[in-house]
């Protein structure tokens, strides 16, 4: 038994970025072709893309703003153009960065980018690419969310009210098109180790990991590698779930 996505394409959204390169990468390592998106880190994408291909597996870079609904448009045509057919998974992964503080002292733009980046993409890609996925009659959505949306932290506030807003947009849309045989869930990773990390020596925090029932932060890797899964035939009979992967310091109640 292995994870195989061989003939199936997938999008990956923010792929360039500390999370989305490490998609990229596994889900061409498991046989899927790859659309490798980006907003503003062209350079690191045609490199990711390089990578996709000394793989033996097709990959497209495509430019878009996923908070801008003709923009996710235009990139489903482009998709559409250079595959002759749209994506059968779509990981949901970009999202805007901004400076966390209180909510009193949160700045009222950083709700409405979470808002835009969290669930209006969620919206957007789904009106864009679950069509054809019906028409299919199979597809794979994955939305990228956190452990935040349970921690509920001082400082959290515009991150969770994105991220649960996403939830309720995936929950609502695993029941709405479930009937075509397409699987919708989210993976909410913990405070995960990424490049950056390893490149500044930052991979480890006493503090966090004492919270954490595992001892330790997670990886990239093991972050790609639950979005690997529920990409493939393996998860068939699981849909509207929220995963933490996050060595259990969240845990989904019953």
């Amino acid at each position: 038994m292995k994870l195989n996505l061989t003939d199936q394409i997938a999008l990956i959204t923010g792929a360039a970025g500390q999370l989305g390169r490490v998609m990229v990468r596994t889900l061409a390592e498991c046989g899927a072709d790859v659309v490798i998106h980006y907003r503003g880190s062209l350079a690191k994408a045609e490199e990711l893309q390089r990578e996709v291909e000394s793989m033996g597996r097709r990959a497209f870079t495509v430019q878009a703003d996923v908070t801008d609904q003709a923009s996710v448009n235009a990139m489903r045509d482009a998709v559409l153009e250079h595959f002759g057919m749209l994506p059968h998974i779509i990981v949901a992964n970009a999202v805007e960065s901004y400076q966390w503080t209180s909510v009193l002292e949160q700045a009222p733009e950083d709700y409405e980018s979470q808002f835009q980046s969290c669930v209006m993409q969620s919206v957007y890609l789904a009106k864009a690419f679950a069509p054809a996925m019906i028409e299919r009659k199979s597809g794979r959505f994955i939305g990228i969310n956190t452990e935040c949306s349970i921690q509920n932290f001082p400082s959290q506030s515009a991150y969770v009210a994105g991220k649960r807003g996403m939830d309720g947009v995936y929950r609502v849309l695993a029941k709405e098109i479930g009937e075509h045989g397409i699987t919708v869930n989210q993976v909410a990773p913990g405070w995960t180790i990424s490049d950056r990390d390893r490149e500044n020596g930052t991979e480890h925090s006493a503090s966090y990991e004492a919270s954490v029932p595992l001892k330790r932060r997670g990886t990239d890797q093991e972050i790609a590698n639950a979005v690997a899964f529920l990409a493939s035939d393996l998860s068939s009979y699981i849909t509207g779930a929220y995963i933490p992967v996050c060595g259990g310091n969240v845990m989904v109640g019953i």
